[in-house]
């Protein structure tokens, strides 16, 4: 059995929530439990605070855990990152009154900054040779230049809004962040086993987020320019069709770009495009 930590509440438990959703592990769902078995996979999952995350899986508490990788910077735990999983995204940054004029990081020297990360925050400073008061916050630090307890705030910003809220503006991005699957260094086989099974299917569904299977006729004399446009996986999949001149063309294209792609397609002859969302892919 592998007991994967994750976080109680908020946006990270729910995108984590959904992930485990769709790679089929089915969690008993009464409420208020600490440690949920799954019925279908050999997982338990740990609830706990995002910030105690990192200790847990360095302790063997927890075998592995899914955290953002904020708070697994500034635990700074020994434990190993083993994959990056793309959601959850924000970053960490510096952010000062809207009404003052910002001229550069010197701006901070000898202010008093509130922060949840001193640690992230005092290598930034010291690496920038900036002198500042730390003054340490665990909850609402937007609020601390609003109350008159500090002169600036580093914190998590996602959209923004809350910076806006606050009369506060973004001035300098410290880190990036993301949702991280974390594991204890010392496995054993089995647990790495299970550990390796759950990577195989985070990794198919995230390899479909962002494509689409299109299926489309084609005049057969323009394939070869088609191809160029859409390669697929490998190749895509070419069917003869029953009208003479016509075939039927199959293949997976990304997101990104993808109504530039399916003009070009149309203006080579591309017709009855279908396009169908992908659950899962692998190779």
């Amino acid at each position: 059995m592998l007991r994967i930590a994750i976080q109680t509440k908020g946006r990270l438990n729910e995108d984590t929530m959904s992930l485990l959703a769709e790679t089929g592990i089915k969690l008993e769902s009464a409420k208020r439990l600490l440690l949920m078995p799954a019925r279908n996979f050999p997982v338990e999952v740990l609830f706990l605070r995002d910030d105690d995350i990192p200790q847990s899986v360095a302790d063997g508490v927890a075998d592995a855990g899914i955290v953002g990788e904020n708070e697994f910077v500034e635990k700074n735990k020994e434990a190993e990152i083993v994959k990056r999983l793309g959601f959850s995204k924000c970053r960490l940054s510096l952010a000062i009154p809207k009404e003052n004029d910002y001229t550069g990081i010197q701006w901070f020297e000898g202010k008093v900054i509130a922060t949840s990360y001193p640690r992230i925050l005092s290598e930034f400073l010291k690496s920038n040779q900036i002198s500042a008061q730390i003054h340490v916050i665990t909850g609402s630090v937007e609020i601390a230049t609003g109350i008159g307890l500090a002169d600036a705030i580093f914190d998590i910003v996602s959209s923004g809004s809350t910076l806006i809220t606050n009369h506060l503006k973004e001035v300098e991005t410290v880190m990036k962040s993301e949702a991280i699957l974390i594991a204890n260094k010392h496995l054993s086989e089995e647990k790495k086993a299970i550990l390796d099974e759950f990577l195989f299917r985070a990794e198919a569904v995230q390899m479909a987020e962002d494509k689409k299977y299109v299926l489309m006729n084609v005049p057969t004399e323009n394939i070869e320019e088609i191809v160029q446009i859409i390669p697929g996986m490998r190749s895509p999949t070419i069917m003869p069709l029953a009208k003479a001149g016509w075939s039927s063309l199959h293949a997976v294209i990304s997101e990104k770009g993808f109504w530039d792609i399916i003009g070009k397609l149309k203006n080579l002859g591309a017709e009855g495009i279908l396009v169908v969302p992908i659950e899962k892919m692998i190779l």
